[in-house]
């Protein structure tokens, strides 16, 4: 009796979670992408770079951001050299490009490094429509801000475009880290554009209209700042719509020790976001009854998704030892993590078929395993290694 009532239990959570997924692979089949983004008006945007020590990746950006098919007179370029201790600065200002100079070592981190900015270019000597914030490290459609000026000229408020990641062919950590992106930044905001759910906040790409971060100001400073705003959007009714349309490509780490700091900050800062919003968010769903709440809601605490199939296939090995043995309804339970093994498994497949993945993308899949023992190697560190909330920079290569 107690192992039927646990597997209830694990179906309900886990199969939920995995039906959701795959869910939203399928509606992203069917969502339809504009293709024509002629306006009669031109909105003034900045685009701000926020950089610590950047000076070997900056360069690429900026050109890649000058090359923008939009009128140059409408756009500033405005680059951030947050506590630098390097050329950053200096390589700003020589590309021709607004640099500002900003040293804090009390306040350390993007979060800091945003408002600081923000509080200088939302006063009254500019007179900016949007902001958008690009990483240093990426590279940018050249269509980036048409199609954001057209989807701001059409009503929205917020918006985040497809955040996606350099193909490095061979290099397995920044492969995996491509499919994750691909799947959790394009595949599932664009199934959630059939029931107008919000895309959330992804760190790069993004763009405001200046009067939502004048109304709701950016005051977040965890190491997920990121997720954590959008959130604070969504509470205050702001949602942020997906622009699958453009793109921008960030340079992943190929050396494993400098992804290690990486997926180390980015996992680590989850947890504080989830214990502050998942009761609002719950609250909010039983409230309002709604579903973009619950999609918001799942889309907290659903697991990384290498952590949550890793998670079903280990359950559905021990079921079929457990039949192995003779287990009473071990068969059962059996088939039924069988088909939720299968629902992840559709969820990757449905979403790289809408996402038009390269050959390469699917080779890398091959390297799940790995990447999931490499997790598991990653979590024991942390857990034997004194948690710190201290913002942590990726080195570059």
């Amino acid at each position: 009796m107690g192992l039927i009532i646990i597997n209830i239990i694990l179906i309900s959570v886990f199969g939920g979670f995995m039906l959701y997924l795959a869910g939203l692979s399928v509606m992203s089949l069917f969502t339809k992408k504009m293709k024509n983004f002629e306006t009669t008006r031109f909105k003034r945007f900045a685009i701000v770079i926020p950089a610590h020590n950047e000076e070997n990746s900056i360069t690429p950006t900026i050109e890649s951001l000058l090359k923008i098919d939009y009128p140059r007179d409408l756009f500033d370029i405005i680059v951030v050299a947050d506590n630098c201790t390097d050329r950053t600065y200096e390589i700003a200002s020589k590309l021709g490009v607004t640099a500002l100079k900003r040293d804090d070592k009390t306040k350390r981190g993007k979060g800091y490094a945003l408002r600081w900015c923000f509080d200088i270019i939302l006063g009254p000597s500019y007179n900016y429509e949007a902001i958008a914030i690009i990483d240093a490290d990426t590279v940018v459609s050249s269509n980036y801000l048409r199609v954001i000026n057209y989807y701001l000229e059409n009503g929205s408020q917020t918006v985040q475009v497809s955040d996606m990641v350099s193909p490095q062919p061979g290099a397995w950590s920044s492969e995996m880290t491509r499919l994750g992106f691909t799947l959790y930044n394009y595949v599932r905001p664009l199934g959630r554009k059939l029931f107008k759910g919000t895309a959330g906040i992804r760190g790069n790409g993004m763009c405001f209209r200046t009067q939502v971060l004048k109304k709701i100001p950016w005051n977040t400073y965890s190491l997920n700042e990121d997720l954590e705003y959008g959130i604070i959007l969504f509470l205050n009714r702001v949602n942020v719509d997906f622009v699958p349309e453009t793109t921008v490509f960030a340079t992943m780490p190929i050396q494993t020790k400098i992804a290690e700091t990486q997926r180390t900050r980015w996992e680590k800062g989850r947890f504080p976001v989830i214990k502050r919003y998942t009761i609002p968010l719950l609250a909010g769903t039983l409230k309002n009854m709604s579903f973009r709440y619950c999609d918001l809601f799942l889309e907290l605490l659903i697991p990384p998704f290498v952590n949550l199939f890793s998670g079903v296939l280990l359950i559905c090995f021990i079921h079929l030892i457990l039949w192995i043995f003779n287990l009473q309804h071990a068969f059962t339970f059996f088939i039924i993590w069988v088909i939720v093994v299968l629902l992840g498994i559709s969820h990757v497949f449905i979403g790289l078929i809408s996402a038009r993945a390269d050959k390469n993308l699917y080779t890398a899949l091959i390297q799940i395993p790995r990447y999931a023992v490499w997790k598991l190697f990653l979590y024991s560190k942390r857990f034997l290694k004194k948690s710190t909330s201290e913002w942590i920079r990726t080195e570059r290569e």
